[in-house]
């Protein structure tokens, strides 16, 4: 699988899918709460971490959503976009883990490498030229390639979760793939 295909991809989780996962946590079924965890997890984490740049605060919002996530089921109404939901409470920690720490968030490029391990998908080799492509993008252009890429959310979904208009969404999106693009070509690994 090329570097090009796996931003590309789009990972959606069927979302009649995840609905059903979260009725039956509102009625407390556990393994519901596990499958929705197994088929969420990479893009809970991956949103997380591209808010927070840090492995440690990522994790602990990953295990903050799904807690939020089984108490707020009964709650739940369903609207067609659960991942939508889901990241919106994912967003939510991340921005009170934010003011809790109260400093200023730098990319921590080391930690981005370690974020790549937890996709077996991805080949070793690709792993090295998504992480040197990524340091070439803003911190927006990474959040808006990491939520439509590999999270799968749409450009607008995109938009209302970043609190961004969508065209702001849309010209950085591309920007950023133009970008990747030719650092991929100059390095000879676009095929």
């Amino acid at each position: 699988m090329s570097l090009l295909s796996i931003l590309k991809k789009n990972e959606n989780v069927d979302s009649k899918l995840l609905d059903a996962y979260l009725f039956n946590i509102a009625n407390n079924d556990k393994l519901s709460l596990e499958n929705l965890y197994t088929d969420t997890q990479h893009a809970v984490f991956g949103f997380a971490f591209s808010i927070l740049k840090n492995m440690d605060d990522a994790q602990d919002v990953l295990h903050d959503t799904y807690i939020k996530i089984y108490s707020s089921a009964p709650s739940y109404k369903s609207q067609g976009k659960p991942m939508a939901w889901i990241l919106t409470i994912t967003r939510n920690f991340c921005l009170m883990k934010i003011r809790q720490k109260n400093k200023v968030i730098d990319v921590c490029f080391e930690d981005l490498e370690k974020s790549y391990t937890i996709n077996e998908n991805i080949k070793v080799e690709d792993k090295i030229v998504l992480n040197t492509c990524l340091k070439q993008l803003s911190e927006i252009e990474y959040q808006i390639i990491t939520l439509h890429a590999i999270s799968g959310l749409k450009h607008r979904e995109i938009a209302k979760l970043l609190s961004i208009p969508l065209s702001t969404v849309l010209s950085k999106y591309n920007r950023a793939l133009k970008k990747l693009k030719v650092l991929l070509i100059k390095e000879n690994f676009y095929e």
